[in-house]
Parts: C-alpha cells; sequence; structure tokens
C-alpha cells in the first residue's frame, strides 16, 4: 500500500484527511493527543514543499446549534502552536472563497478547512459520501493522504470519496496504527484482552472475535454486569443491558475458562456519589450500583496477568469520569506498565482515560482509533483503507 513517501510531494496541493476529533470545552481543548498524532505527517509534507491543505471533522452536526459548538477554529489556534507557523483557516464553506485561499498557498504553507461535517447538516453530504462533494474536495489538490485512522471505518465524501479520485497513500500514523494492530493476529502469549466500557451491544462482534484468540478475557466496566445478570447475581441497580443477557450466557458457557468476571466493585447508591461501599458481587442490595472493580479483583487480575506478554485493552473498568471510580483502571494499567506486559490501548475511553491518569505515553501503543480500532480486530473491512488499496 502506498504511503506518502511514495510520493513527490514538490510544489503539489495535497490534501491530508487528520483527526482533529478532539473533545473541545468552552472553547479549550480538553486533549489534544489527535492533533499531535497528525504532526509527523504534516512536517513531512511542508519539509517537501508541498501545499496543504487539511480536512477533518468535529463531532456531529445535526442542527445549527451544533455549527458553532463544533467549528474548528480551536483546532486551527492549537495546530499553528504546535507547528510554530501560521495554519490559515477557511471558515467557509463557499466553493470559490476556499479555492481562492488554497490558490494564495506557497511550497510549505498550510491550511485547514472547516468542520468536514458542516456539509452534513442539510443532506448529509460528507457522511453519505456524496459524489459532488468529492469532486469538489478532489478539485483542491493533486494527491490525497488519509492519516485519520479514527475515520477509516467510515466511507464519507472526505476520505473514501476522494481517495477514488486522485492519486492516494495513508500517512505514517495509520501506518503505525495498522503496524501495531497487525501485531495482535500473532501476539506473544499468554494473550490477554481487557474489555470494559458501558454496553455489551457495541462490542458484540469484537468479544466473539477476541475470546477466540486470547487466552483470557477480562470484563470489567458497566458491561461486566450483564454477565454477571447472566450468572444469576443480585447487580442492585448497576447499568445493564437485558437483551443481551443470553449472549452473554453464551459466551459464559462456550468459553468458561477464559472469562474474568469482577468479585467485587465499589457500590455507591448514586452515580453521582464521592462515597462507596467495597461490597463482594454476592452482597449487592437492590439499590447499589456497581462504579468501579473493587480490591480484590484487581488482585484477582493481577495474578492472571502474571504469564501474560500481550495485552488487548478496550475501555475503563469503572466510571474513570468521577476520580474515585479511577482505582481499578489506574492500578491495573500501572502493573501492566511496571511488568513491562506489552500493552496495546484500543478505543477512545481508554485512551482518554489513561491519558487523564499521565499514563497513555507509558504503554507501548495507544491507539487514536475507536471504532476503526474495534472493526480492524472483528475483521471487518475499513472503506478508507481499501479505496486506497484499490486504486494500486
Amino acid at each position: 500500500m502506498k504511503t506518502i513517501k511514495d510520493f513527490n510531494l514538490e510544489n503539489k496541493k495535497v490534501i491530508i484527511r487528520v483527526d482533529f476529533n478532539v473533545p473541545i470545552e468552552n472553547g479549550n481543548i480538553v486533549d489534544d493527543t489527535r492533533i499531535v498524532e497528525s504532526l509527523e505527517t504534516i512536517k513531512y509534507a511542508i519539509n517537501n514543499n508541498a501545499k496543504v491543505i487539511l480536512l477533518s471533522h468535529l463531532g456531529r452536526i445535526k442542527t445549527e446549534a451544533d455549527l458553532e459548538k463544533n467549528d474548528l477554529s480551536p483546532v486551527a489556534k492549537r495546530l499553528s502552536e504546535l507547528l510554530n507557523r501560521k495554519v490559515v483557516f477557511v471558515r467557509t464553506l463557499k466553493e470559490d472563497v476556499i479555492k481562492e485561499e488554497i490558490n494564495k498557498l506557497k511550497n510549505g504553507e498550510i491550511c485547514l478547512l472547516q468542520n468536514t461535517r458542516y456539509y452534513d447538516l442539510e443532506e448529509k453530504k460528507e457522511s453519505s459520501n456524496n459524489i459532488d462533494l468529492a469532486n469538489f474536495y478532489a478539485s483542491l489538490g493533486e494527491i490525497f493522504i488519509n492519516d485519520a485512522f479514527g475515520t477509516i471505518h467510515r466511507a464519507h465524501a472526505s476520505n473514501v470519496g476522494i481517495a477514488s479520485i486522485l492519486p492516494s497513500g495513508v500517512g505514517f500514523l495509520v501506518e503505525k496504527e495498522l503496524k501495531e494492530l497487525e501485531y495482535l493476529n500473532n501476539p506473544e502469549r499468554e494473550y490477554t484482552v481487557i474489555l470494559g466500557g458501558s454496553k455489551v451491544s457495541d462490542k458484540i462482534k469484537v468479544i466473539e472475535e477476541l475470546v477466540k484468540k486470547c487466552d483470557h478475557l477480562v470484563i470489567g466496566g458497566a458491561m461486566a454486569f450483564a454477565f454477571l445478570k447472566a450468572k444469576g447475581y443480585n447487580i442492585g441497580n448497576s447499568l445493564v443491558e437485558d437483551d443481551y443477557i443470553d449472549f452473554c450466557k453464551k459466551i459464559l458457557t462456550d468459553y468458561v475458562d477464559k472469562i474474568i468476571l469482577p468479585i467485587d466493585v465499589k457500590a455507591a447508591k448514586n452515580i453521582n456519589s464521592l462515597e462507596f461501599v467495597n461490597k463482594d458481587i454476592n452482597g449487592l442490595d437492590n439499590d447499589d450500583i456497581g462504579l468501579d472493580i473493587g480490591s480484590n479483583t484487581i488482585s484477582l487480575i493481577k495474578e492472571k496477568l502474571a504469564n501474560t506478554k500481550t495485552v488487548f485493552w478496550n475501555g475503563p473498568l469503572g466510571y474513570y469520569e468521577s476520580k474515585p471510580f479511577q482505582d481499578g483502571t489506574n492500578e491495573v494499567l500501572n502493573y501492566l506498565i511496571n511488568t513491562n506486559i506489552k500493552t496495546i490501548l484500543g478505543g477512545g475511553d481508554i485512551v482518554a482515560c489513561s491519558s487523564c491518569l499521565g499514563l497513555k505515553d507509558k504503554v507501548y501503543h495507544a491507539s487514536t482509533g475507536g471504532g476503526a480500532t474495534l472493526e480492524y480486530l472483528e475483521g471487518k473491512t475499513l472503506p478508507g483503507l481499501q479505496a486506497i488499496q484499490n486504486k494500486e
């Protein structure tokens, strides 16, 4: 598959699809990880005298109110700071103005266009891979580089659409992601998968695929309560998806020796409570809400990890947005780091959590993809990647 290094970028208009879908609160970027991860590809392009045109989405656009909330202005400002050079930000969707700004670019200069999903407001042109929008984007450049791994599982105008028209390749971030995730197809054993987060429904396919390949499957977070209920435990008032109890029963039956579930939890009466009691899973009251794995579960997981060489981890083990319920994730992550177990984090929540805990840069690899990472591990075709491969 072609990468950015396979092209002569000199004096070329190069469209780079990046993933600047970063969390923004009150106009301030909370976590700039995805911007930082894009820098290698952007710097390579400008150092090779390309005229760089950046495309990215931010959030979802369903109403007029979403436009202001998901404006890319803060991203342009932060990118300019990180690169220590001017980044031209084109706010408008007017095609003649966009073309005019791009035509002003000199070699080594950069412009960032407005949120690609602004085109979704009326006809979902971006998300439906509208051919007219794809043709417009393609008309702006001569080479297309996809470096947005987080959206490579989507068939949008700004990735699949452009790639079907222009000479195309991948950037350094996508190349790195594919290399690191490919390792999980034949990992050093023992191989342990840790799955957390809130919903079983989001992860049925990845559970079905990974449980066949791993030696241990640790299940935490709110999704654990569907499995615990399937085993007959009273889970109190904990979050659960009752529609997936039968699925959980089947997994537990078919892979009884692989599944590791919580044996105790931090229980509170309210999700916003800062007070909790560590309770055995047999001892939950009807009004208890499990919000993190308990101390005995942490010890159990460490014991199961004793012979592990490789870990893939998706989803936090507790309600990490609240400090009292970060301990499970924090302690297990620190154990993996301190014992030098090769750990790959996949999915936005666990990466955000590891960043919040100051541990993201200490693991072997923290994937920038959420759904893209999971779909890759499920063995699904990734449209953004396939479009580039089909050009060869």
